[in-house]
């Protein structure tokens, strides 16, 4: 990929513990270009929102990048003091979080949490960032938008805080927009209309957005290109047409596998993956999926496989399946 906007290379990340080091992301490399879409799915514990978190210097005290780099138009953000950073933040990188309940500050209005990004980054007025808080609030869905912004976040549902977040996260039009799980807290049609507007924005100002989900459906509907993580590593990356027709890792077959499908026969028991996700404290040799893996053979048990390119846009960790 020529010139990505963002370009994370051979990133590690640790967590301190009593029981000692965990490594939860392990030489993760992954790009994304202006008015692409990336989505990482994976399991819960795959190192997917720790990713994204490295990325704004967001780990708690007990993480840390113990090795890699973050590009973001030439400059490392891993190196950046933390004022640096702060610059960054919302007005070049937004992030939506997945936690929407906790992610609102409590005591301060919504209005004012909308237009404080717009105000600090962009300079505007005070009454002009205000009036521009209720347009993407509307933006959003949030019913009588402009009446809603004296409210607090405990007047709002889970989804409505949701779209908050959303708005937040749209104000100041960054170039990079990551999501994590941002629409788990709402119905199936307002989760179409949100996807639709993040994807339409990423378009509309050509900047990047980095999709993190469980939900494959979403990924077939609106990723460009798609990793795939487990155990903290990358084990598949491709375009998503041809990660749908063709998974080349059992892995990512598996989750395949397991999305219901209208056409099935009743009384037909879905597929499942085996076993239990990896255990980041007591992770096996080799390759972190083998105990799960029913093609896994002498070399999975002893080294782990390299993410290599399988053609020229699609690349995988794997030595035994085909």
């Amino acid at each position: 990929m020529s010139n990505p906007l963002l370009s994370i290379e051979d990133l590690s990340v640790e967590f301190r513990t009593e029981d000692g080091e965990i490594q939860a992301v392990d030489g993760v490399s992954l790009s994304v270009s202006e008015g692409e879409t990336l989505a990482i799915v994976g399991e819960s514990g795959s190192g997917k929102s720790v990713t994204a978190l490295s990325i704004l210097q967001l780990l708690d005290e007990a993480g840390r990048v113990s090795a890699g780099k973050i590009m973001f138009g030439g400059v490392d953000l891993v190196s950046l003091p933390v004022d640096e950073i702060r610059k960054i933040r919302g007005e070049q990188i937004a992030m939506i979080f997945q936690e929407p309940m906790s992610s609102l500050n409590p005591v301060l209005t919504i209005g004012r949490q909308v237009a404080e990004p717009i105000w600090l980054h962009r300079k505007e007025s005070w009454k002009a960032a205000y009036e521009q808080a209720g347009t993407l609030l509307k933006n959003v869905s949030i019913p009588d938008a402009t009446d809603r912004l004296n409210d607090y976040p405990h007047q709002f549902s889970g989804g409505m805080r949701q779209r908050v977040m959303i708005a937040m996260a749209l104000a100041c039009q960054p170039k990079l927009i990551i999501a994590d799980e941002p629409t788990t807290a709402l119905d199936v049609t307002v989760q179409a209309q949100i996807l639709d507007l993040l994807k339409d924005l990423t378009k509309s100002l050509n900047s990047a957005l980095i999709l993190i989900t469980h939900d494959l459906g979403v990924v077939a509907r609106y990723a460009d290109r798609v990793a795939v993580m487990y155990a903290g590593r990358v084990v598949e990356q491709a375009t998503a047409s041809n990660l749908y027709k063709s998974p080349r890792h059992p892995y990512t077959k598996g989750l395949m596998d397991s999305i219901p499908t209208l056409g099935g026969e009743p009384g037909v028991r879905l597929k499942t993956i085996e076993g239990q996700p990896a255990d980041l404290g007591d992770l096996p040799l080799g390759c972190s999926f083998n105990p799960r893996c029913p093609y896994s053979h002498d070399a999975c048990f002893s080294t782990k496989p390299p993410l290599e390119k399988i053609t020229a846009d699609h690349e995988r960790a794997c030595f035994g399946y085909e």
